[in-house]
C-alpha cells in the first residue's frame, strides 16, 4: 500500500530545498518527491514502506527544523485501472525487403556489391 507524507520543513532558499528533495529521494521505497505549500515548505513523499519518522529526524539533521504533517493513503493509486485490463499488443517484425542479384543484405541499409567469382584475389 503506498502512502503519502507530508512534511513541513523550514527552507529559505533554493538550495535548502534542492537538499531536502534529493535527502528524500535517496531513501529506499520513495516512489515520488514534491514541494508544496503557499510558501513552499512542505515536502510531499509518495512511496511504499516508508518510515515517516526516519525522514522527518534526517530532514530535522540535515535542512532544518521538520514536522510531520500528514502520513495517509495515496489517493491516486486507487484511480489507476488495474493492468490485465489493457490489451494484450502482438508485434510483428516484416523480413528485410528482397536485394537484386549480386547483393548481400547489410542491416545498417548499405548495400555490398559481391563478385560472381569469388576464386580470384582481389588484391592482385
Amino acid at each position: 500500500m503506498k502512502q503519502k507524507i507530508v512534511i513541513k520543513v523550514q527552507m529559505s532558499c533554493d538550495k535548502c530545498r534542492s537538499k531536502a528533495l534529493s535527502l528524500v529521494a535517496a531513501k529506499t521505497g520513495v516512489d515520488s518527491v514534491a514541494i508544496a505549500g503557499a510558501d513552499r515548505d512542505q515536502v510531499v513523499v509518495v512511496g511504499d514502506g516508508v518510515d515517516s519518522i526516519e525522514l522527518t529526524s534526517a530532514l530535522r539533521k540535515k535542512v532544518g527544523p521538520a514536522h510531520l504533517v500528514q502520513v495517509g493513503e495515496d489517493k491516486k493509486e486507487d484511480k489507476k485501472p488495474p493492468a490485465a485490463a489493457a490489451p494484450a499488443v502482438q508485434w510483428c517484425y516484416a523480413p528485410p525487403p528482397p536485394q537484386p542479384a549480386g547483393w548481400v543484405y547489410d542491416p545498417y541499409g548499405y548495400g555490398c556489391q559481391t563478385r560472381e567469382d569469388s576464386s580470384s584475389c582481389s588484391i592482385m
